[in-house]
């Protein structure tokens, strides 16, 4: 009878450690991810090799289990969000997926254009509309548009690129109601949208899309990138550092290894990301003496602030450099 007790007590205690392990919550944590060195992700045809290495770094994100949330609630740099928050009702996860890495692609796609013409390498860039990455709950789009339509005119008007399409779109006032082209699988459609205040932003309206520019980019000394599932634009800078750094013949990293978070558009401007904090302990924690990180122009709360005050807080001997652009970093390392 006793040995029966120790067996159900041993059960007992299996099913509290598997349900405490894994039992999901209805919560999302965000924590420090990893860094990794740029080489094995990005293969520029005769690329040249560095003695230091350019790290991505990563936020790792995922719902949390009773075992998770507690460690999340006793440390400084994770973050618990409701999951409704975010991944509100009816919105699809394989979509937010897709959406993230159709802005890894487009980030990889400006990392090469800005690259490349600073090395003075041969680029040609055709412009062939934008792509709906996601479609907004409650807008007019949602009716008509879906993620991975090709919008190529409005109005008559042939649509260069995402500003030029917003550009269009500006000319218009709230209640108008505007013609669409939309390839879709290689199908034309035409569609009419009302444009309408933007829930969050009344002074501003639209037809509730969010999008990238479909261009097409051809280079001379092509480049492969192998980012698996990462997605977002965030590593668009450092992603700009490596292909240029494989264009030229010196050294850019001098040695050094070399972390960096930021987007970055096409004329290689740097802008605000997430999870900064959370980037610079993972760059820590690989040993990294550098991290670019966005100034934005030195407004409050900045993603430069951030880092700073967190590589200060954990004892990090990583130098914190701020940029605003591709150009800012590029003269510090020279």
């Amino acid at each position: 009878m006793r040995q029966y007790k120790k067996v159900g007590l041993y059960l007992l205690f299996i099913i509290f450690i598997f349900i405490f392990s894994y039992l999901p919550l209805p919560y999302y944590i965000y924590s420090p991810g990893t860094a990794d060195p740029l080489t094995p992700v990005v293969h520029v045809e005769s690329g040249t090799e560095s003695e230091g290495n350019l790290y991505l770094v990563t936020v790792r994100g995922g719902q949390a289990t009773p075992l998770s949330l507690l460690i999340a609630s006793l440390s400084r740099y994770q973050d618990i969000h409701p999951l409704e928050e975010v991944f509100p009702e009816g919105y699809d996860r394989e979509d937010y997926m897709e959406a993230q890495l159709q802005l890894m692609e487009s980030s990889q796609e400006a990392a090469t254009v800005v690259a490349y013409q600073e090395a003075n390498e041969e680029i040609d860039i055709q412009y062939e509309g934008v792509y709906v990455v996601s479609v907004l709950e409650g807008m007019p789009a949602e009716k008509v548009l879906q993620a991975a339509d090709k919008i190529i005119e409005v109005e008559n008007t042939k649509v260069k690129d995402a500003d030029h399409l917003i550009e269009i779109v500006d000319k218009y006032q709230v209640g108008d109601e505007l013609t669409f082209v939309v390839d879709r699988d290689g199908e034309q459609i035409e569609t009419t949208i009302e444009l309408v205040p933007f829930p969050n932003q009344p002074d501003q309206h639209g037809i509730g899309i969010q999008l990238v520019t479909n261009r097409k980019v051809n280079v001379d000394r092509s480049v492969e990138f192998s980012s698996g599932d990462i997605g977002g634009p965030s590593a668009g800078l450092i992603l700009t550092l490596e292909i240029y750094d494989q264009l030229i013949d010196d050294d850019l990293t001098k040695g050094l290894d070399i972390a960096g978070t930021g987007e970055i558009d096409y004329e290689g401007n740097v802008y605000r990301i997430g999870g900064v904090d959370k980037k610079v302990i993972a760059a820590d924690r690989e040993g990294c003496d550098i991290f670019f990180v966005p100034f934005e122009h030195g407004s409050e709360d900045s993603n430069y602030q951030v880092a700073k005050e967190t590589a200060e807080a954990i004892g990090s001997d990583m130098e914190i450099v701020p940029v605003d652009s591709f150009q800012d970093a590029l003269e510090y390392l020279q």
